[in-house]
């Protein structure tokens, strides 16, 4: 995600935003720094929140939550996420009161990470061949309601690798 803001900001002349290092210092009462202070709180801030929701993605995929569907899914998390702690702290704002340009960049930036997050753990979890969400979808293609959940044997095979090694 930072790789396509910098981009975007040499297009666009954006300057950088402190968002993230001000969330993080008004969520642990930290006074408000700048330079380079600021500079690694954004870093560590933007890392933190990669760590912990990269996780969900992880686990998503390996549920068989993959493709574009799960990693728009995923996308809406990311914003989720971001826009929670930033209204708590006081410092954003809804971002249906932004300015366009400003939300289209932020809304980009998300896509991108989404995806991009989305196609690693979509080819980790492939390793492990199909999540319990994608066996239970091959049992009988669409939604039915005569269809129940996976075999327990199915799951604890699934879960804990039996046969593997």
């Amino acid at each position: 995600m930072t790789l396509s803001e910098k981009v975007e900001q040499r297009i666009t002349g954006r300057p950088s935003s402190y968002v993230p290092a001000r969330t993080l210092e008004r969520a642990l009462g930290w006074r408000e720094s700048t330079g380079a202070t600021a500079l690694a709180r954004n870093v560590a801030m933007h890392t933190g929140q990669a760590v912990l929701l990269g996780g969900v993605r992880g686990v998503m995929a390996r549920a068989g939550l993959r493709g574009p569907w799960a990693s728009g899914m995923y996308c809406v998390l990311r914003l989720l996420n971001d826009q929670t702690l930033e209204n708590a702290t006081g410092v954003g704002a809804p971002p249906w009161t932004w300015p366009r340009r400003e939300l289209a960049a932020d809304l980009l930036h998300k896509g991108v990470y989404a995806l991009a997050t989305g196609v690693v753990a979509d080819v980790l979890a492939a390793r492990e061949g199909p999540g319990p969400g994608q066996l239970h979808a091959a049992m009988a293609p669409g939604r039915h309601a005569d269809v129940g959940p996976l075999p327990r044997a199915v799951m604890a095979e699934r879960l804990h690798g039996a046969g593997r090694g």
